[in-house]
């Protein structure tokens, strides 16, 4: 049995060796030590914060760049670690040290995993923050309350990874849940990873709010945009808006209904419309309104491209944001699957609670393997 498990171990270990190398070779390291070189020259610079939009996005493409290099140099260390470790096995024949081994090369494999997944957010947008919209569909207060249930299971996800949640909108069901929300997750790839959750999230329970206990069926749209911070993406004209400012309504303490602060902005050759109320200030209200605008604009523009270059191409491509991604099913039985993947989870509390990384994970892998 040692023997067969040393074999298994070795196997494990050839097959990381490889990963590691190909790793190794897609990060080009010399090229990343070069531009840590440079960004570490730049806040040098007496006028470094002068411009303090300009500086901390210096500082986080230094702390992602530095992240990704010290990364891959642990990854190596443990490596050659566990060589070690399985060299001193075969040569003592000491198998006491077999199970410790393939824990520690279990482990490994974990930590490999989790930066390949990082490194498939390669797209240019893919480190921005993110917009997440939630719209319930027809039914009520019974999609309402499962919207409520999403802004959780999202607001949750958002906090394990270490990024923060800011809601940008917000506008309350009438007996129950949310009749719209808003949010603006603040992170590193944040966009990266939540762009797989763009599409209708389907809910299949017993409802709370039917007296008989029917099951119902409830749908909500998620939409997911990259924040953009460049104002030359999208080009857009002051009289092309317009702009009403309104009482604030919803959650927000007791400042929110003294002033008009909330803001409305209307792009009036595309008729997106875009909120924000969650500031008090009109001015910050505005500022953030303006970048929602961006960056619907962005993605119309961007699925505009994708319909003429599939039409090009003669292909029959789905880019509608309300195709329906996932089922999360209470009543018979109790499973989330997502049908772009086949990926199901079983425990469906778990994922209520936030654990949806292995629905990213399986959708940031095929869309590589395409």
């Amino acid at each position: 049995m040692a023997l067969i498990d040393i074999a298994d171990i070795k196997q494990e270990m050839s097959s990381m060796a490889k990963r590691l190398a190909d790793i190794r070779g897609s990060l080009d390291l010399p090229v990343k030590q070069e531009r840590i070189g440079e960004l570490e020259e730049r806040m040098l610079a007496p006028d470094f914060w002068d411009d303090n939009d300009a500086a901390q996005k210096t500082i986080s493409e230094l702390n992602a760049i530095k992240s990704l290099v010290e990364t891959m140099a642990k990854l190596d260390s443990q490596y050659e670690d566990l060589q070690v470790m399985l060299e001193l096995v075969i040569e003592e024949g000491d198998s006491s040290l077999i199970p410790d081994l393939y824990d520690s090369t279990q482990e490994l494999r974990k930590s490999f995993e989790s930066f390949e997944l990082e490194l498939l957010l390669s797209d240019e947008y893919d480190k921005n923050n993110a917009i997440l919209e939630l719209h319930p569909g027809a039914g009520g207060t019974e999609s309402q309350d499962w919207a409520s249930m999403l802004l959780r299971m999202y607001t949750r996800w958002g906090d394990a990874k270490g990024f923060k949640v800011e809601t940008l909108d917000y506008l309350p069901g009438d007996e129950a849940g949310v009749k719209s929300v808003t949010l603006l997750i603040k992170g590193y790839n944040a966009y990266g990873y939540l762009k797989s959750e763009k599409g209708v999230h389907r809910l299949v329970r017993i409802s709370p709010f039917d007296a008989s206990g029917r099951r119902h069926t409830s749908f909500v749209s998620c939409n997911v945009l990259p924040e953009i911070e460049d104002d030359n993406v999208v080009d857009i004209r002051t009289e092309d808006l317009k702009v009403d400012t309104y009482r604030s309504s919803g959650a927000g303490g007791q400042h929110i209904n003294t002033t008009d602060s909330a803001v409305r902005i209307t792009h009036l050759p595309s008729g997106i419309v875009v909120t924000c109320q969650t500031e008090r200030s009109q001015i910050k209200n505005r500022e953030r309104a303006m970048k929602m605008l961006t960056a619907r604009l962005f993605e119309k523009k961007r699925e505009e491209q994708e319909k003429t270059l599939a039409a090009i191409q003669g292909e029959q491509k789905d880019i509608a944001w309300g195709s329906q991604i996932r089922s999360y099913v209470f009543h018979p039985y109790s499973l989330v699957k997502d049908h772009r993947t086949n990926m199901e989870v079983g425990n469906v509390q778990a994922v209520m609670d936030g654990e949806i990384d292995s629905f990213i994970d399986a959708y940031l892998r095929a869309q590589i393997n395409r």
